[in-house]
């Protein structure tokens, strides 16, 4: 065996492991957050035959009820998959909205979402101005400079002015 073969064998024995080490430390990590379906499926809820009572005791309670209508549930799940040092990515996310009847409290509707459904809202990064401003450290230490007067009174009562003699 030549030396250049025994290097190129020594080589291959080393960064092969060393690879397969490497690419098994970046596997993906994966988290999942919100609604669990561990017994039954909000899909599985029947329009028409169940009620808030018998969602709650399958279900449990939502993830979120309708901010302007307390009639409404939602059931939310997703699952976030992140890479070594990488910004977590949301892989999948299920929300499912059981709409119930005001008066008999029945199963109105049941509709389920995807990521697929959902839309990306333009976030606005301008401030709204507001009254006023803000001081310098400047203007804060000399601001005051030339006001009132530093001269004790003898004027001792609640809302009389220094040097003010009206009586």
């Amino acid at each position: 065996m030549t030396s250049r073969a025994a290097f190129v064998a020594l080589a291959a024995g080393l960064l092969i492991p060393a690879a397969a080490a490497s690419l098994s430390a970046c596997a993906p990590i994966t988290s999942y957050s919100g609604f669990q379906a561990i017994e039954s499926d909000p899909k599985d809820v029947k329009i028409g035959a169940d009620t808030k009572s018998t969602v709650r005791s399958r279900l449990g309670s939502p993830s979120a009820t309708g901010a302007f209508d307390a009639n409404t549930w939602f059931y939310m799940n997703q699952l976030k998959s992140r890479i070594a040092f990488k910004r977590p990515e949301v892989v999948a996310r299920n929300i499912t909205a059981i709409t119930f009847n005001k008066d008999s409290e029945l199963v109105e509707s049941v509709n389920s979402y995807t990521l697929k459904d959902g839309k990306v809202v333009a976030f606005n990064g301008r401030e709204t101005p507001t009254r006023g401003r803000e001081l310098t450290i400047l203007e804060q230490v000399l601001g005051n400079v030339g006001r009132g007067s530093l001269q004790p009174t003898d004027d001792t009562a609640p809302g009389q002015r220094p040097g003010d003699r009206r009586n």
